[in-house]
């Protein structure tokens, strides 16, 4: 049975899977990447005035400001979880590339958007201008890979997204994913970013792939991409699962 048409089953979370059936199997037509000029628009306005939405109708703010701010109880909590060589895939303007940085730890952002890759630099952080899916520096060796923000939606299949970060870490690494609270399960689709100009126009840019997952459908697409969930945990409102290679065996 694959899990694209699963429904239900038991978690360590205490809840029940829901993915939409056929969302890990189903391909999703359109454009693959997001539009890197798209994303240093937001990156260059004020905050809470930026959405993404999503072709299933739901509209999730933007937290332009938290990304630009200082480290939140959130981004301590990685921080503190991380213990070595460290790739943060969709840096943004690098908060947390910056923040690991300074906590002593060899961190290196990496982002589509030349802008966001130019603002973690001007932020003292290291960083590089490339699609997580091409060549990338230290593949294999990494201790941690991030996903934050969000960012496990990139490409619109989290399962090819956490398998090539389990190209990136070392044995012994991890995945670290902010996903969504016990609910939502899986969803794939479109999504646009959108902004409400000063002057009152809704624009709204180019059509990408993308996702959501939850807290619980995490241990299904851990397991589709090789991969196992040693935890979930929490910081404040916000949920992250923590994704690591299985042991071997004898």
């Amino acid at each position: 049975m694959t899990i694209g048409t699963r429904a239900t089953g038991p978690h360590p979370l205490g809840g029940r899977t829901t993915v939409v059936p056929g969302a890990l199997d189903a391909p999703v037509a359109g454009r693959v990447e997001p539009a890197a000029d798209d994303f240093a628009a937001v990156l260059d306005h004020r905050p809470g005035r930026h959405w993404l939405l999503h072709s299933d109708g739901r509209r999730s703010p933007l937290p332009v400001g938290r990304w630009h701010g200082p480290p939140e109880p959130a981004t301590r909590a990685i921080v503190a979880r991380c213990a070595g060589p460290t790739l943060d895939v969709g840096c943004g303007p690098g908060r947390l590339t910056l923040a690991l940085t300074r906590a002593g730890h060899t961190a290196v952002g990496v982002d589509v958007s030349a802008h966001a890759v130019r603002l973690t630099r001007r932020r003292g952080a290291v960083a590089i201008h490339r699609d997580v899916f091409a060549p990338l520096p230290g593949e294999g060796r990494w201790a941690h890979v991030l996903l934050m923000d969000g960012n496990i939606g990139i490409g619109g299949d989290p399962v090819a997204l956490l398998a090539r970060c389990r190209e990136l870490i070392r044995r012994d690494g991890t995945v670290i994913v902010e996903v969504e609270p016990p609910g939502p399960g899986l969803w794939r689709g479109h999504a646009r970013l959108a902004t409400l100009a000063a002057d009152g126009a809704l624009r709204r840019g180019g059509v990408f792939r993308w996702a959501r997952l939850d807290a619980v459908a995490a241990y299904d697409v851990a397991a589709a991409a090789g991969l196992v969930v040693p935890e979930v945990f929490r910081s404040g409102r916000r949920w992250f699962g923590e994704f690591a290679v299985p042991a071997r065996r004898g």
